[in-house]
């Protein structure tokens, strides 16, 4: 029975199977050293030239490093061995697959070859323990999300991705040909977790993939991205939809690190740190006087909205004044939120909306939503996203008049929908904040940009 790397210890003495990849080979005069790697951790193999070990030593003399091999051999424990004070006798080396002699990447030291010879060649670039512990991390806070929302009555959905209307606009969004008419790949769930709250579910949450036709090469945007969202009823105000989040990246960061914080803090040098709630809180006019305190106005182009430099810099307000690295902004204007945020009701020019921003990196929107039919009308038109005549002298809804792409939408508030808000999270935005990455390539699996379709 195969035993894990990081388990060989507690054989001494005794003969153990492990499987793994050569790491590195030493064939000296009169010994060979070897060392495996698991997922789990790494071993050196020691073996001696004799006669006894003849068929061994021929093996380890034409194995190349990167082969699978399967090892059975006595443990032995000894603190003078440097990589963990033990290692394996081998009495038998099966080869299960030998690699080709020239590596594409530097194995030895992974960041010595550019980022984009090493996403060319990614399942090898996996293989570093500083990547797998990555998507370790990945698992361990995925597991902890939804622990969280189904101890608190959500139900998990799985929304298509292949839509017949555009998920948020006309921006940023992949046509294809859908047999005899045109379909597009989802920029959101947002329709289809509201749908959950017409349904009646009242608390739905999803993890999966969306689509934006992002033609920006930055560090931090990409085509296909996960995405986690949640969606829940009743609520009050969109200050219970930040209160939800809140506890809920409390309770995921809190199970990362009693899981994994000792090794991240190894391996990458940053510490896992669990927010304390409440999370601090600035509407976008606080926000923009802020940062114009420090010297720096925020660009018009962005009409309304704030620039990276902005978030950076009230990221790093946060931690200095509230000793926190999370801040929700509120409040965002109407004019750059979706037709379906609700908006302030003593100021329509702003929303009942927020973003969170994790060390000035905008991780999550959330909102109050929309639930009133003839509110979310005029907000439709006044968007442009519905014409005029969809509403009726009288303040009724013509509901012929409705585009049909639109029509499943509009008829979610026909029957009773109850009030509801919900957030949109980003995953690898997540995972570059709680491991120091700075480029959301090295924290997806297979990274989709610009111009990258492979592999």
């Amino acid at each position: 029975m195969r035993t894990m790397i990081k388990d060989v210890k507690k054989h001494d003495g005794e003969l153990v199977e492990i499987c793994g990849f050569v790491k590195q080979i030493r064939d000296k005069k009169t010994m060979q050293f070897m060392v495996v790697r698991d997922v789990s951790e790494s071993v050196q193999l020691t073996i001696e030239k004799n006669d006894e070990n003849a068929e061994i030593n021929k093996i380890v003399s034409s194995l190349t490093v990167e082969s699978s091999v399967k090892v059975v051999g006595k443990v032995h424990v000894d603190d003078f061995v440097k990589l963990n004070g033990v290692e394996i006798w081998p009495k038998k080396i099966e080869v299960a697959n030998l690699a080709d002699n020239f590596l594409p990447i530097d194995m030895t030291d992974f960041n010595e070859t550019n980022r984009d010879k090493r996403l060319d060649w990614r399942f090898l670039d996996l293989r570093s323990r500083e990547h797998q512990l990555i998507f370790r991390t990945q698992t361990v806070a995925e597991m902890a999300m939804r622990e969280f929302w189904l101890s608190r009555g959500f139900t998990e959905i799985h929304s298509p991705k292949l839509v017949g209307n555009p998920s948020e606009s006309g921006a940023e969004l992949f046509e294809l040909e859908y047999f005899d008419r045109k379909a597009y790949l989802a920029q959101s769930p947002q329709f289809y977790k509201q749908m959950g709250i017409a349904s009646g579910f009242e608390r739905v949450f999803e993890i999966g993939p969306v689509f934006r036709a992002n033609k920006s090469s930055t560090t931090r945007h990409d085509t296909e991205f996960t995405s986690v969202d949640c969606e829940f009823a009743w609520i009050d105000s969109f200050e219970d939809v930040m209160k939800m989040e809140e506890e809920w990246l409390h309770y995921v960061l809190k199970s990362v690190k009693e899981k994994l914080g000792a090794e991240i803090k190894e391996v990458f040098g940053k510490e896992v740190v669990v927010p304390s709630l409440p999370f601090p809180r600035v509407t976008m006019e606080e926000a923009k006087a802020i940062i114009k305190s420090l010297n720096y106005e925020v660009p018009p182009e962005t009409k309304g909205d704030l620039d990276p430099t902005a978030e950076k810099m009230l990221g790093k307000y946060a931690q200095e004044k509230f000793g926190h690295e999370f801040i929700f902004v509120t409040e965002f204007p109407t004019s750059i939120r979706p037709f379906y945020h609700m908006y302030k009701p003593s100021d329509p020019s702003k929303t009942l909306s927020y973003d969170l921003l994790w060390n000035g990196l905008e991780v999550t929107t959330g909102a109050q939503r929309e639930h009133r039919l003839d509110y979310f009308v005029r907000q439709g038109i006044e968007k442009g996203v519905l014409p005029a005549n969809v509403l009726r002298a009288d303040g009724s809804v013509d509901f012929d008049a409705v585009p049909q792409g639109m029509q499943s939408y509009v008829s979610l508030f026909r029957y009773g929908c109850p009030p509801h808000g919900g957030y949109g999270f980003g995953l690898t935005r997540m995972l570059m904040n709680l491991l120091g990455y700075g480029n959301v390539r090295e924290v997806t699996y297979v990274y989709r940009g610009v111009d990258r379709l492979y592999p």
